[in-house]
């Protein structure tokens, strides 16, 4: 964990006791890694093996990874990018090309195109990975109405989500408040 601190990145690894991938960050690596989210600790989670998520991890890691480094030197992280044909000394990403492939991946396959048919989500604009906390927050808040679950989305206080993410209109909150009771009458 103190190489990972020094680092400042996380790791994923397989966890024999759990059976399952595992992905463990130090609280430095977060932009908000001294909120009370954290407490100094760092940031763990078992990842559930959804949608078969640990066959495609281990598919990557046996054939596609090699493939994608080619001859370049593994520079040690879970996401490579594709070396071609010795254009490209250096496997790894940095902030700046991760985002870049990022929106192009949303761009290209995410984004419902109405004269193809392609892509998956109508409405969706393109966007960086830092949306996502955005999107996971608003989400969680218009679910629940819990600052503090939508907090534990997005590894952060409740106080954050309050002062960024909740801006909810007023029939927002209502319908919220709705749904809640509709539930508890239907329970009884």
């Amino acid at each position: 964990m103190r190489q990972l601190e020094i680092l400042r990145c996380g790791e994923l690894y397989w966890d024999q006791s759990r059976l399952g991938w595992t992905v463990v960050i130090p609280a430095v690596a977060f932009k908000n890694g001294n909120s009370s989210y954290f407490n100094d600790r760092p940031y763990a989670l078992r990842l559930p093996d959804l949608g078969s998520l640990y066959e495609q991890i281990e598919g990557y890691l046996q054939r596609h990874r090699a493939a994608l480094l080619g001859l370049a030197a593994d520079p040690g992280t879970f996401f490579v990018k594709t070396v071609k044909s010795g254009r490209l000394k250096d496997a790894s990403y940095d902030q700046t090309s991760f985002y870049e492939v990022w929106r192009y991946a949303i761009q290209r396959y995410g984004i419902y195109n109405p004269y193809t048919g392609r892509g998956a989500i109508k409405g969706l604009l393109p966007h960086g990975p830092h949306n996502v906390r955005d999107v996971l927050a608003t989400h969680v808040l218009k679910r629940t109405g819990s600052f503090e679950q939508a907090g534990y989305a997005i590894q952060d206080s409740a106080e954050t989500v309050a002062r960024h993410y909740g801006r909810f209109l007023p029939h927002d909150k209502a319908a919220v408040a709705a749904r809640i009771l509709d539930e508890v009458w239907q329970a009884s």
